[in-house]
């Protein structure tokens, strides 16, 4: 399929993917407080419906991998759409702090079938090893997710309340995102008979099987490292010293990085081996986390390297088991590779307010720096397997 061909189904699934990240994973940073204080439930239980939606999104991942690889991506993403849907409705018009838990189940759901790790499945899925330009493309829209939906958010808030702002969200999935995926993401061409027994039921060689340990290792730390940051980069920068007002401006440099550092890949062209953009990626963050934990003048800066770093790394979850093991079982170890990731992002950031709480912001920043190094060395045992 040629690249004019492609950038309808590339920008449908950016548009996708933006409304799926913001009322999903980015929805607590607007709407936590506002729940909480509308409704006296624990601020620590509202957080923790994302928790507990990213550990059900761990847990289907692997079926959805299997999902798409023998059906391709459209069905699968429609899905997703109508379970957010229905996960946010049940947030707007939970009475109890249970139904409003039991909504997030219902997004977690949604989440595993519609996030980043089905998308790159469903490109893997349509365009085979001819995929990485357009997986590179997507992350590009998903950067502005939180550029675009926190300020609706906001707004959605401020007019509506929060229960209005889930249903609008409700009905945005219904209205843009469903329709985009039924009319411009085309159906999965079949697989050859051989090829689909040879992936469902072929074991991983023992190089393949190393490299999909070491790759999923690389997941959870990278997973952990950016939830942590994600969730307690305010706090921590606080703790050093930073005013609340330039503390949340030195945070919002990281989206245009992540956005600057993709379009930089980009202009690549695919013309390297996607294991250096995960060398390059975690490099930057090791050293942005570095230079952070270090203390050293220039916030701003370091946040700038973190946030290219977790940019490209973005880039490289879906590249590099394109590039590891080929294009026909792509969906499925995508999918497989998919949960251990899910379930650090989950748990991270509980672990890293016990840390806050009982060792101090210091240890917290030694942890990060400690986990972006032990990364490091896995992307070098994953060169020598290549």
């Amino acid at each position: 399929m040629s690249e004019a061909r492609r950038w309808p189904v590339i920008s449908a699934l950016g548009v996708v993917q933006i409304l799926t990240w913001g009322s999903s994973f980015y929805l607590p940073a607007v709407l936590a407080g506002p729940v909480a204080d509308s409704t006296g439930w624990p601020l620590a239980w509202v957080v923790g419906g994302l928790s507990l939606g990213l550990l059900v999104a761990a847990f289907a991942s692997p079926h959805v991998g299997a999902a798409i690889h023998r059906h391709g991506g459209r069905p699968v993403l429609a899905l997703a759409a109508l379970l957010l849907a229905a996960g946010l409705t049940t947030l707007a018009l939970a009475p109890a702090l249970p139904v409003y838990l039991a909504g997030w189940l219902l997004l977690g759901l949604g989440m595993g079938c519609g996030l980043y790790d089905p998308a790159f499945a469903t490109l893997g899925r349509l365009y085979g090893a001819a995929a990485r330009p357009a997986i590179t493309s997507l992350t590009l829209w998903g950067g502005f997710a939180s550029t675009v939906c926190w300020p609706l958010s906001a707004f959605l808030v401020a007019h509506a309340g929060w229960r209005g702002a889930c249903l609008a969200y409700a009905g945005l999935h219904l209205a843009v995102t469903l329709p985009l995926v039924l009319r411009l993401i085309p159906k999965a061409p079949a697989l050859p008979a051989a090829a689909h027994h040879q992936a469902g039921a072929g074991p991983l060689t023992t190089p393949e099987r190393r490299a999909f340990l070491l790759f999923a290792g690389v997941l959870v730390l990278g997973g952990a490292i950016m939830a942590l940051v994600s969730v307690h980069l305010i706090t921590l920068l606080q703790a050093r010293g930073v005013a609340l007002a330039s503390a949340v401006t030195y945070g919002a440099l990281i989206g245009p990085a992540q956005v600057g550092a993709r379009i930089v890949e980009m202009s690549f062209k695919g013309r390297h081996h996607p294991l250096w953009t995960l060398t390059a990626a975690f490099a930057l963050v090791a050293l942005g986390v570095a230079l952070l934990a270090f203390g050293l003048p220039g916030v701003g800066l370091w946040l700038v390297l973190y946030g290219g770093g977790n940019g490209i790394y973005s880039i490289a979850r879906g590249t590099v088991p394109l590039a590891l093991f080929g294009s026909v079982r792509y969906p499925l170890v995508v999918g497989r590779l998919a949960r251990p990731g899910l379930i650090a992002q989950a748990l991270a950031p509980p672990a890293g307010a016990v840390v806050l709480t009982h060792a101090g912001p210091d240890a917290l920043w030694w942890l990060l720096l400690a986990l972006a190094l032990a990364n490091l060395g896995l992307v070098g045992a994953l060169w020598r397997t290549r």
